[in-house]
């Protein structure tokens, strides 16, 4: 699993690992400047809770430097853009998503030993902080702000319906290969959205590595190489999905794109 990782994820850090994943998509990923400005601004982050001896001040500074005096904010502008998700863009522009903002923040925030950990909530990453004796809290880190659980819950509802209830695995703190598989699921999607398949590709070839009969993922897979003209390819894929899930809707719209892609002439690349 992760085979483009040089060591065991659950080892490196989050941000470490989503990297490594960035690199792996797009060679042209400022890995080392990436990993250089992390550690400057671990320096800085140090010096700037030093005259803090208790945990939750430490933090709170961590928070105001990183979200005041740093200047890092969620896209709200651009929030579907692939850049959000390259760890060396967010640190260039100051600007991402949960997860990618996130991924820095708990980088900062464990390695100066605060109780942080990484929850992959279903509508978005979050952070969690289990202060001795007490409940835990949970931070959005598009935004810097905590968030309550009935606020969680609203969210939950409105990403699976009205009978969705809020559950206790939904805000345990997740390993790695867990965070990096969404990752990597939100980079294929920004990939498509801006029409960039063979980077989309990219992704879907290496989710694939891991979960090599996913029928969905196959069935994504298929998608993109329909936009490449590989339409021979294409069908395989989507005649594996029907295969696999004849239930779903998606199958009865897919047999009629495989009659057309069988009358397509082949096309050679």
């Amino acid at each position: 699993m992760f085979e483009f990782f040089d060591e065991d994820l659950d080892d490196m850090d989050l941000v470490e690992g989503a990297l490594s994943l960035n690199l792996a998509i797009k060679s042209s990923t400022s890995k080392q400047w990436a990993e250089d400005k992390l550690e400057l601004m671990l320096i800085d982050a140090e010096a700037g809770i030093a005259s803090e001896t208790e945990p939750k001040a430490q933090f709170a500074k961590l928070l105001k430097l990183f979200y005041q005096e740093w200047g890092f904010e969620g896209d709200y502008d651009e929030y579907f853009s692939s850049e959000n998700a390259f760890i060396d863009k967010v640190l260039e522009r100051k600007k991402g998503i949960p997860v990618s903002l996130g991924s820095i923040l708990l980088y900062l925030a464990q390695n100066l030993n605060l109780p942080v950990s990484g929850v992959s909530f279903p509508t978005q990453f979050l952070l969690r902080i289990d202060w001795p004796n007490e409940r835990p809290l949970y931070l959005n880190p598009f935004n810097g702000e905590y968030v309550t659980k009935q606020v969680l819950g609203a969210w939950l509802i409105g990403h699976d319906g009205p009978l969705a209830r809020l559950k206790e695995r939904d805000l345990a703190a997740a390993d790695n290969p867990t965070v990096i598989g969404r990752l990597l699921a939100l980079m294929k999607h920004a990939f498509l959205r801006e029409e960039s398949y063979d980077l989309a590709l990219k992704c879907s070839d290496l989710a694939l590595s891991f979960t090599p009969d996913d029928p969905y993922e196959i069935r994504d897979r298929g998608f993109i190489y329909q936009q490449l003209d590989c339409n021979q390819m294409a069908s395989s894929d989507f005649e594996f999905f029907i295969e696999n899930c004849p239930e779903d809707p998606a199958a009865d719209l897919l047999k009629a794109q495989v009659r057309l892609l069988r009358e397509l002439p082949l096309t050679l690349h």
